[in-house]
């Protein structure tokens, strides 16, 4: 134990754990950091060496006796039902299942999702029923045959701290100078800063900025391998990461059918990693981000304000001096095309990633820091409860080229940097400078991209400065930067010069896109019979009457009816086959096409069913597509007519695609694991007629 390790234990007696034992059981378990440490404190909080070997053993038992590791879901289950009950640690997670009306619990390595429940576990823990939590969740088994279920909770406790007193927490930061809180700080979430230098440590502290300060908008892009999701996937349990994938308004924000408040709502932070994979289908997603960004709240019927903040980290795939020194590219290239840039422009902070070092174990810290759970548990108090803004707003003083975008973004960096290093007193005006110094420059990243974007001066108030002290203005700039001509200075495009041509300075031409060839429209369709559907010209729908042949390929419901969905909100399949598996399989298909057109609000299909049909089975499976469907915002419902004979697909825009066999006019392939059994515009079709006509 060196000074520091000594200080802070005898400082926070309890709350600290030795993160080399960590960082040893860490690497040979696949399980969140704060889980490991909640075992650690219970086990090994000692400083004799026999008793941490024997409390590392336990912890190591532990997890071997109740750690459900997903390949052993049926082993845990019969352990279960053969013992009457037993204890894991596991991820739970409560959903609202609207045919059986009542909440099922899922345990997420358990594998089961029908796991009964009671109230007073999800009322106590809002979370559970978003997101999910890590417990120790005793499970037992149900005797009872005659109920729909084999397995319920008996008992569950969240792993983190029952009691948080925040005031004990700040009477120890005031026995440490600023310097050793930085240093217990970076120790806590396992780096060692002797290894560090001072640049480091504060980008190593803004990691943690959108967990401390409400509303705080944060990108970090950068090399792989330097830990940017770790700190929130699994520094603290109030923080979720998004890996890539979809991003929708319901699930983020507000769920229309559902009344229930998206992750915004659960989480003092929602992250996003691989920002660049981030796929955003419905324009609306982007306008509420930009909303929920600028002021923390946000408006889809009802007014709905949370605290939560954003973080996006990705990945650089060039140089940052290739960039900064090209007059095409910048440092948000990364970014998916919908983050325009008003998204860009409520960016508190860009981290330079760059900077980062590569994750390695010479990095590590050997020494005592805060247990994760404790750490987290103050930051999220202060996010809720404390509020450093006007103390900032007191003793900044910013350069005229700090607009209002920039005044807000950098004194709220500053103000994150005082939660974290200062919980309950003020800085020296020498550390109050560095803050400031630091938030400028994390701030004028973001303009100087912007600029560099933007065809006129909008954003060309890029010398972001603050007054001193001594009352001199100090204007700040990027180390990356400084000097970049091509982002100091950059070329301002005349918007009238054909792309490609006119271009200087070395900077290369971008491609030009040859348009589509046209495509002839035929003199008359009326009632014509064509051999194969038109491609219609963009912005133009057309009638159309065709024929699929027996055999035939390239076809899907997506190319059968995508054209046609432009502006729909909801779409009306009367089919009286849709009964057996591979007929609701063929339904499941069409409705993946269809959610892809991000108006839709609304499936309703009208079939019908006879004695054969298993109406059990077919109501199960229309009860989980509909579940499905309203995590993407879209209701879906069914209606039996036993007279139903027709088969047509009406869109509320006018449009009716009336096939004559209805869904089903795929050929069961030969086998499902051929070419075709998977991607239908591959598999060979039946013979069918298709009418396309507008009511």
């Amino acid at each position: 134990m060196d000074e520091l390790d000594k200080k802070v234990t005898g400082l926070f007696d309890g709350k600290v754990v030795r993160k080399d034992l960590l960082h040893r059981i860490k690497k040979g378990t696949n399980v969140p950091t704060f889980v490991l440490e909640f075992l650690l404190a219970r086990y090994c909080a000692s400083d004799d060496d026999a008793e941490i070997q024997g409390g590392l053993e336990a912890v190591l038992e532990t997890l071997n006796d109740n750690y459900v590791r997903p390949n052993e879901a049926n082993k845990a289950q019969s352990k279960v039902a053969t013992k009457g009950k037993y204890k894991f640690l596991d991820k739970v997670h409560v959903n609202y299942v609207e045919k059986d009306r009542r909440h099922w619990a899922a345990l997420e390595n358990f594998d089961s999702r029908r796991v009964a429940i009671s109230e007073k576990f999800y009322r106590d823990h809002d979370r559970l029923l978003q997101g999910g939590l890590w417990c120790e969740v005793t499970i037992s088994y149900n005797e009872i045959e005659d109920d729909d279920y084999a397995f319920y909770i008996e008992d569950l406790r969240p792993i983190q701290l029952s009691r948080f007193k925040f005031d004990q927490y700040c009477e120890g930061r005031e026995q440490c100078s600023r310097d050793e809180w930085l240093d217990i700080v970076l120790r806590s979430v396992g780096l060692e800063p002797s290894k560090l230098t001072t640049r480091v440590k504060m980008h190593f502290i803004a990691r943690l900025m959108p967990l401390v300060e409400p509303n705080y908008n944060f990108i970090e892009l950068g090399p792989r391998g330097t830990g940017k999701s770790y700190f929130f996937s699994e520094f603290s349990p109030y923080s979720t990461l998004i890996s890539g994938g979809q991003a929708t308004k319901a699930t983020l924000f507000y769920n229309n059918q559902r009344k229930k408040i998206g992750l915004v709502g659960y989480w003092d932070t929602v992250a996003f990693d691989e920002v660049g994979g981030i796929k955003v289908k419905d324009p609306d997603t982007i306008q509420i981000m930009k909303d929920f960004m600028a002021n923390g709240r946000f408006s889809r019927g009802v007014e709905v304000i949370a605290d939560a903040s954003m973080a996006f980290v990705g990945n650089l795939d060039l140089s940052v001096s290739q960039i900064v020194n090209s007059e095409v590219y910048d440092l948000f290239q990364p970014l998916p095309k919908e983050f325009d840039l008003a998204v860009m422009d409520r960016f508190a902070c860009y981290l330079p990633g760059w900077e980062m070092p590569k994750n390695s174990s010479e990095f590590l810290t050997n020494n005592y820091g805060f247990i994760t759970d404790y750490l987290a548990e103050a930051f999220h108090h202060q996010l809720k409860q404390t509020n450093r803004f006007e103390e900032v707003n007191r003793r900044i003083q910013l350069g005229a080229s700090v607009e209002g975008r920039d005044e807000k973004g950098i004194k709220k960096t500053v103000a994150a940097f005082l939660k974290i290093l200062h919980p309950s007193s003020a800085p020296s005006d020498e550390e109050f400078r560095q803050y400031v110094e630091y938030a400028v420059e994390c701030r004028r990243r973001v303009k100087e991209q912007m600029n560099k974007r933007k065809s006129d001066d909008e954003f060309a108030k890029i010398n972001l400065s603050y007054i001193s002290s001594d009352g001199n203005e100090v204007v700040v700039h990027c180390p990356e930067s400084r000097s970049a001509l091509a982002t100091q200075e950059p070329i301002r495009r005349d918007i009238h010069m054909q792309e490609g041509s006119g271009h200087k300075d070395g900077e290369k031409a971008k491609p030009s896109l040859s348009p589509e060839p046209a495509i002839e429209e035929p003199t008359s369709l009326g009632e014509v019979v064509v051999e194969s559907p038109i491609e219609p010209e963009i912005g133009e729908l057309i009638e159309q009457h065709y024929t699929i042949h027996y055999g035939a390929t390239g076809y899907s419901y997506e190319s059968l009816v995508g054209p046609y969905l432009v502006g729909a909100k909801s779409i009306e399949i009367e089919d009286p086959y849709i009964r057996v598996t591979h007929q609701i399989q063929n339904f499941v298909r069409f409705c993946e096409a269809i959610v892809k057109t991000p108006t839709i609000r609304k499936i309703r299909l009208i079939t019908s069913y006879d004695e054969d049909c298993d109406v059990k089975a077919m109501s199960d499976r229309f009860s989980e597509l509909k579940q499905s469907l309203l995590e993407l915002d879209i209701e879906l419902e069914i209606n039996v007519n036993e007279h139903l004979h027709d088969r047509e697909i009406r869109i509320d825009n006018g449009w009716t695609i009336k096939v004559g066999r209805g869904l089903d006019f795929f050929q069961r392939p030969d086998s499902w694991f051929g070419i075709g059994a998977s991607d239908l515009t591959l598999r060979k079709c039946l013979e069918t007629k298709v009418d396309v006509f507008e009511r």
